[in-house]
């Protein structure tokens, strides 16, 4: 077995061991078995069946990561996207009133750009025009709004709870306030974050998962002592899984819906506008999530460039494509994929093991979903401060003003405005804008100017 892994993914080369692949795709599968609750609760708010989605995303997801796996050899990992998905449920169904398989319809349309623009290397061209300087700036963005995102609520995701909606737009919960549900949860996260830390410490090997597995066994404990107590009607759940079997006929309902609406009633403008919208967002939101971990592997050559970037950027489109048909909304490059790159993945080997825990999730589906946003969140957390960490390679000096000014815009533009796309688009617009006036135009590549007129363009129309 060894023979096969060292001959697919070649291991050696990447200085790495079956082991730690193994390992590095569980703790990443760890930190995203949320999404198989969360995409079923948003796009069930759109008509869809939730059982149905539940199989749709997490087959999809299997299907896309075996895809990174075995035609890029990236320990990247995909899934439903989030933000995509609740674009779909609450602008364009609810919000632009179109039915749910026209919105399929519109991200299988999407999927479809997206394989001829990596078929033609326009994806991959934009990763390259990138400068290394605005990309280490996007890692260290990407590892602010990983850590807001862990610590905030989002689509009834309670995550950390550590941080709650204020007249200061956030601030500190308060512990003591429903104790028993969300000050209890938010005390476990600050204790698994500590367990984390101090395994990171004294150098113990896996040590995310670890965290994770140690904080939602002490969950547990405080059920059973009755100091967490279950609340579902507002999003605290049992901790314990429970071993009821998968209506696997659900996925029927889903299943190829894309094509079977009555489109006579569309407009062909709100369509192309929806499409484009779902395009816009997801290219860069995967870029920026290649970028990110890629730099914080230290994945990208001299030249800033990802050695298999372009089959990377082809197993999205797949992923993309075939969620549509299986029902669920666009599949993407998830930034979780950090978790497992921080406790050693470097190869395919890492992103089949997750995509193999997708496929497995399909039968064990209760036990997956009842890993506890509390237990998560506290890995999110620790990626966050493993990617930040990539500050230190970027020069904030004088002399370097027109390079690290953009870097540091993408940096706070992240967790910020809740978009990594938004944060590429405040980056590539000031990059160009401070290049020109400082005199150094001719530095900026031709596809920089392009981007730059596609973002302003973007927040014009879009």
């Amino acid at each position: 077995m060894k023979t096969v892994f060292e001959k697919v993914f070649q291991l050696s080369k990447h200085k790495t061991t079956a082991k730690t692949e193994v390992m590095a795709g569980i703790t990443t599968f760890m930190t995203m078995a949320y999404i198989l609750a969360v995409n079923p609760s948003v796009l069930s708010a759109a008509g869809m069946d939730a059982t149905a989605v539940l199989l749709a995303t997490a087959l999809s997801s299997f299907i896309g990561t075996a895809c990174m796996a075995l035609m890029a050899n990236l320990p990247f990992a995909l899934s439903a996207g989030m933000g995509l998905n609740a674009f779909l449920a609450y602008t364009v169904v609810l919000g632009m009133g179109y039915t749910w398989q026209v919105a399929l319809l519109a991200v299988f349309v999407e999927g479809l750009i997206f394989v001829v623009l990596s078929l033609t290397n326009v994806r991959e061209a934009i990763f390259n025009a990138i400068p290394l300087t605005l990309k280490r700036g996007v890692s260290v963005g990407i590892g602010l709004f990983i850590f807001l995102w862990a610590i905030t609520g989002e689509f009834g995701l309670q995550n950390a709870g550590l941080a709650v909606d204020s007249a200061t737009l956030v601030t500190i919960t308060s512990f003591t306030e429903n104790f028993s549900t969300h000050g209890i949860c938010a005390l476990l996260a600050l204790i698994g974050l500590f367990i984390m830390a101090a395994l990171y410490l004294h150098h113990v090997r896996g040590a995310i998962l670890l965290g994770i597995l140690a904080t939602w066994v002490i969950g547990m404990i405080c059920q059973v002592a009755g100091i967490y107590v279950p609340d579902p009607a507002n999003g605290f759940y049992t901790l314990f899984p429970t071993m009821a079997l998968t209506d696997f006929s659900k996925l029927g309902l889903t299943f190829g819906q894309c094509f079977n609406e009555d489109f006579s009633n569309v407009g062909i403008v709100n369509f192309i506008i929806v499409v484009f919208s779902f395009l816009f967002v997801d290219i860069f939101d995967t870029l920026g999530t290649l970028i990110g971990v890629a730099t914080k592997a230290d994945m990208l050559d001299e030249e800033g460039r990802l050695p298999g970037i372009k089959p990377a950027l082809m197993a999205d489109a797949i992923g993309t494509t075939v969620g549509a048909v299986m029902g669920t909304s666009t599949i993407t490059t998830f930034v979780e994929s950090a978790s497992g790159v921080a406790v050693g993945g470097r190869t395919g080997l890492t992103a089949l093991t997750t995509g193999l825990l997708f496929l497995a999730s399909m039968f064990f589906a209760p036990i997956f979903t009842a890993i506890p946003s509390f237990a998560t969140a506290p890995a999110l957390m620790m990626v966050g401060y493993l990617m930040v960490s990539t500050v230190t390679e970027i020069r904030f000096d004088e002399d370097n003003m027109a390079e690290a000014i953009p870097a540091y815009l993408a940096i706070v533009a992240m967790p910020l405005f809740y978009s990594i796309s938004e944060g590429i688009s405040m980056g590539i617009i000031s990059y160009v804008v401070l290049h020109v006036l400082s005199g150094k135009g001719k530095q900026v590549k031709p596809l920089m100017y392009v981007l730059a007129v596609l973002f302003v363009l973007k927040y014009i129309f879009l």
